[in-house]
């Protein structure tokens, strides 16, 4: 008698990046997050071509490595407007966007409101000093 897992096709995701390379690639990433970083840099420092490599990142994680990095920046910006008094254009800059106008373009798009009003919403109330 023939087993049936013989004749029906493998489920498992197959394609993607292996743990290590994901891990490589994420670390990369995020260790130049305020930087302009080539995808086939990424790809060279996981051994894969450019293509492969895209490829396999957007099986592994859903997304392509372009609008990964994205959302790692909107991620950062928003932890730097929350927790810091730096300027939209600081922040910008430091979550490796190319200008202010850019990055409030695409924090909008990502999350629905400008940067400012999301500051409004979430930042840390200050304390408030009593006078005795």
């Amino acid at each position: 008698m023939a087993r049936l897992d013989q004749y029906t096709p493998r489920l498992s995701a197959t394609g993607g990046l292996c743990p290590r390379r994901e891990r490589i690639a994420k670390q990369l990433i995020l260790a130049n997050l305020g930087e302009s970083l080539a995808i086939a840099d990424i790809a060279q420092a996981c051994a894969l071509s450019r293509s492969h490599f895209s490829r396999a990142f957007k099986c592994t994680t859903g997304l392509s490595p372009q609008e990964w990095i994205r959302q790692q920046r909107i991620q950062r910006a928003k932890e730097l407007i929350a927790q810091s008094s730096l300027s939209l254009t600081q922040i910008s800059l430091e979550c490796g966007f190319c200008d202010q106008a850019h990055f409030c373009h695409m924090f909008t798009r990502s999350e629905g409101v400008n940067p400012m009003t999301w500051r409004n919403h979430h930042s840390r109330p200050k304390p408030q000093v009593i006078a005795a």
